[in-house]
């Protein structure tokens, strides 16, 4: 059986470094079996971030790639603080946020490329939760994308 760690690595997808907070908030919190992350933005493999809004700056197909970017920033911290995906048993909750023009309404589009990441490393079973994804006026440092999510963990992780 394939684990999450080999499934991302036949992706050949690049994780950014795992973002350092810019506020008063941790990146991640466990509770018992549970990973929280914190709001993710859209980091770059050299630590940069993809700017713009979605609908005037970027269109639909690049606010999907900065929202699968955002997925891998969030990988990227779950490796960084628990040491390995395999200890993720499945996505409980993801809340997908687009930095988008007021007449933009394809957001949950923008999130599928966060959803789809997950779903590729853990599974359509495990790796696709409940989602919500919404529209906003803007984000911090004008960044397309910010994606929170609920992660469940394996026992005794």
């Amino acid at each position: 059986m394939e684990t999450p760690e080999i499934k991302f690595a036949k992706l050949g997808l690049t994780l950014p470094p795992a973002p350092k907070p810019l506020g008063v908030y941790k990146p991640c919190l466990i509770d018992g079996n549970y990973l929280y992350l914190s709001g993710h933005g859209t980091v770059k493999p050299d630590g940069s971030l993809i700017i713009g809004r979605v609908g005037s700056d970027l269109n639909i197909d690049q606010g999907k790639l900065a929202a699968r970017q955002v997925g891998l920033a969030m990988l990227a911290t779950i490796k960084a603080n628990i040491g390995s995906l395999n200890k993720v048993k499945r996505v409980i909750k993801v809340l997908g946020m687009v930095n988008c023009t007021p007449n933009f309404e394809r957001h949950p589009f923008v999130i599928n490329g966060c959803s789809e990441l997950f779903a590729s490393v853990w599974g359509d079973e495990n790796g696709i939760g409940v989602r919500s994804a919404v529209g906003m006026g803007s984000l911090p440092d004008n960044i397309p994308v910010e994606i929170e999510a609920l992660f469940e963990l394996h026992q005794g992780h």
